[in-house]
């Protein structure tokens, strides 16, 4: 089953969403590494479910590390990091197997396993297991932050509303109150948020979702991160990213409008550096941030596409496999009307381990 993530740095996922517990099995953190508990409940916070006008299930993501720790320390034996689920409601999903919802994996995952898959929630394939890629990312962030590197992510835009550019406020003061909109959409734009929260609680009463869309800014590494062909910066974030439940597309540098552009409007031509030669246009981070895989020492700029959640308060019409007659159905249970707010921390672990990862096999970190 492909449930790992990294080769030097190896994340394996596991759990369900309505079953005991969810988390992940996290190889490769060098020995002596300290572990930073106070990371770890603050990415987990950002993720956690129950804010106003999100999910409102209930969980507090309180994560045990059974394994792999001593004094404070990582041993560079394996770590198990484990958070178990308090507040399921099963009942929310009787419907199943025997009526699919639209949008979702129940059907190929029935198919798939004959029958023998745990509808409830989605199973394995709910988002609930992104908890464990941000409880292993938080462990990450310790190693990058050790050599001057660095990834954020924020919610980018719902809809048609966009925030500014993620380089213009990633050095501004984070909001700390957890009230605030810029705070409980994971959006670092004080002017975007308030008008995302009004779109995301109008499409909240109309029973229905959006789209959404969540930038990630990569800053810090040096000329060279990165390995040949499949292993390269972008196939590794591209593949990375778009396992997590709801990606659809992924945008790298001018992305796509690059299509649409002329090779001389799209090309970043080397200048002199501080240190190092350097592209054109780094600092403002309109540069390409890798090539050929490889990174140039200019800032990575990723936009990580969400589509609408599947899950809507509104009837719909899907198949019902005992009669095999197309029937209305009304999806139950405590769903967000969009995925991009509580994505954003997830797109951060994700970018986190894989820059680790690949930092490890270059032999930078």
């Amino acid at each position: 089953m492909g449930m790992g993530l990294g080769d030097r740095l190896k994340v394996t996922l596991f759990g369900e969403s309505h079953g005991k517990c969810v988390g992940a099995l996290v190889e490769g953190i060098p020995p002596g590494t300290e572990i930073d508990l106070q990371s770890l409940y603050d990415d987990l916070s950002r993720r956690r479910p129950g804010r106003r006008g999100l999910s409102s299930r209930l969980e507090l993501d309180e994560c045990e590390i059974l394994s792999g720790v001593y004094e404070g320390k990582a041993t560079g034996w394996p770590l198990l990091m484990l958070v178990r689920n308090s507040d399921v409601r099963s009942s929310d999903y009787a419907f199943l197997p025997d009526h699919p919802r639209p949008g979702h994996a129940d059907m190929v995952e029935g198919v798939r396993s004959a029958g023998s898959s745990d509808p409830r929630g989605g199973g394995s394939q709910s988002a609930r297991l992104t908890l464990g890629l941000v409880s292993a990312g938080s462990q990450a962030r310790t190693i990058l932050e050790n050599a001057g590197w660095s990834c954020t992510a924020h919610l980018s835009r719902v809809g048609e509303i966009s925030a500014r550019p993620l380089i213009e406020l990633v050095n501004s003061d984070r909001i700390d109150d957890a009230e605030s909109e810029m705070s409980r959409l994971n959006c670092r734009d004080p002017e975007a948020a308030p008008r995302m929260a009004d779109m995301i609680r109008r499409i909240r009463r109309e029973k229905d979702s959006i789209g959404s869309v969540v930038e990630l800014l990569i800053q810090g590494l040096p000329i060279g991160v990165g390995e040949p062909w499949f292993d390269g910066i972008e196939p590794s974030l591209a593949r990375g990213l778009m396992a997590i439940p709801g990606a659809r597309a992924i945008e790298f540098s001018n992305g796509f409008e690059s299509s649409k552009m002329r090779g001389s409007e799209n090309n970043d031509m080397w200048v002199p550096g501080p240190e190092f030669p350097q592209l054109e246009g780094a600092d403002t981070g309109d540069a390409d941030g890798a090539l050929g895989g490889r990174s140039t020492g200019s800032p990575i700029r990723v936009l990580v596409h969400f589509k609408p959640p599947s899950s809507l308060p509104r009837e719909q019409f899907t198949l019902h496999l005992p009669s095999n007659e197309t029937k209305p159905l009304k999806v139950g249970g405590r769903h967000d009307p969009v995925i991009g707010p509580r994505a954003a921390p997830v797109v951060e672990a994700v970018a986190m381990l894989v820059i680790t990862d690949l930092g490890l096999m270059g032999g930078f970190l």
